[in-house]
């Protein structure tokens, strides 16, 4: 049975709660904007094209319910509910481009039928569902297609670790650098997936560990200070990671952890790729020195499932991102268009112009 993270039919929402998992499965009824911008921030929903998912379709669902005068009211109110839909998480990008879609759509139109182009602004939203879907596996299978061809393999196959959580819960469907790791396993090219515990919010152990078991995948959790002895001692074929933003530069934003892994993967030869769809690139920032990076509540990091497990009075710092240098991403950044080398990926906006595939 297939994994789904998100339930939407026109005009009702449910995503399943990402903070229970993987001890209890239950969905959570998005009935409007507001409810969005908290299933967002409080992270009962994540990763970056679900977090841009999730935030337009809460917008769809109030605007399907609401009714206008004007279109310059039906604008008023989508920039605003937009605006602050991509205040929930600032560091990935997915949602700000999509805020910025819209608006522009909004304000391009020439319909002057408030109705159809309220239809039409709903219509385009549920179409990013099925578009992400496809997106995922067209990534995934470039970047399985580029692995057979640059890393070693084992008898059985590769060995893939990876970061965080990528996979269904992550996305609209499939995956990005899980997506990859579901697509050299279709093929009976995947031997072993190892995936990190991803301190300190564990997305590793409770949802990444919770897909691989659920599809039945050859997989080990380690802890994120074991990447170093396990690529000196285990043969790893490729890192696959995801990224919450892509810099001009190739410059890359994911999860806290994922630099040093990159650190460690150039030290021990192992190939570092980024799984990251092309909304998940950004045409503005330059460089990975101004993305701006979340920070995160203390009790994070000293609380475990609601139990201190740090001493009372301690100081913390909680990002929840670090940058990854375009020269540590050694084997290629995946987008649907195909696989890029990280100073590479400027023609990303020709070829998205264009409707190329490489």
């Amino acid at each position: 049975m297939t994994l789904e993270a998100i339930k939407y039919h026109a005009g009702s929402l449910q995503i399943l709660d990402q903070l229970l998992l993987p001890h209890k499965s239950h969905f959570v009824d998005i009935r409007c904007v507001e409810d969005g911008w908290k299933a967002i921030k409080t992270m009962q929903v994540r990763g970056a094209p679900a977090i841009a998912i999730v935030g337009c379709l809460s917008f769809a669902v109030e605007l399907k319910k609401k009714k206008f005068e004007t279109i310059q009211e039906l604008t008023e109110f989508s920039n605003k509910s937009l605006n602050y839909l991509v205040t929930a998480r600032p560091t990935a990008v997915n949602m700000s481009k999509s805020a910025k879609m819209l608006s522009a759509m909004l304000s391009s139109s020439k319909c002057d039928d408030v109705e159809e182009l309220k239809q039409g602004i709903i219509d385009h939203i549920e179409d990013m569902l099925d578009k992400d879907i496809q997106d995922n596996k067209d990534l995934s299978n470039y970047a399985a297609e580029h692995i057979q061809s640059t890393c070693n393999k084992s008898n059985d196959g590769y060995t893939i670790l990876t970061h965080c959580n990528t996979g269904f819960l992550a996305t609209a469907g499939y995956g990005t650098a899980l997506g990859v790791v579901r697509s050299l396993h279709k093929e009976g090219l995947l031997d072993h997936v190892y995936c990190t515990e991803t301190r300190p919010y564990n997305q590793g152990a409770r949802l990444t560990a919770y897909e691989l078991v659920h599809d039945e995948l050859p997989s080990t959790l380690i802890a994120d200070s074991m990447v170093a002895v396990l690529m000196k001692t285990r043969k790893i074929s490729a890192v696959v990671v995801g990224a919450d933003r892509v810099a001009v530069n190739g410059d890359v934003a994911n999860k806290i952890g994922t630099y040093q892994i990159a650190v460690l993967a150039k030290h021990h030869n192992v190939p570092f790729y980024v799984a990251a769809p092309v909304t998940c690139h950004d045409d503005i920032i330059q460089d990975g020195n101004d993305i701006t990076i979340e920070e995160r509540p203390a009790d994070e990091l000293t609380m475990v499932s609601g139990v201190r497990v740090a001493a009372k009075g301690i100081n913390c710092w909680n990002p929840a991102f670090d940058v990854t240098p375009a020269k540590l991403i050694t084997g290629g950044i995946a987008t649907e268009l195909g696989v890029f080398a990280a100073d590479e990926v400027k023609q990303l906006k020709n070829q998205v112009k264009n409707g190329s595939k490489s």
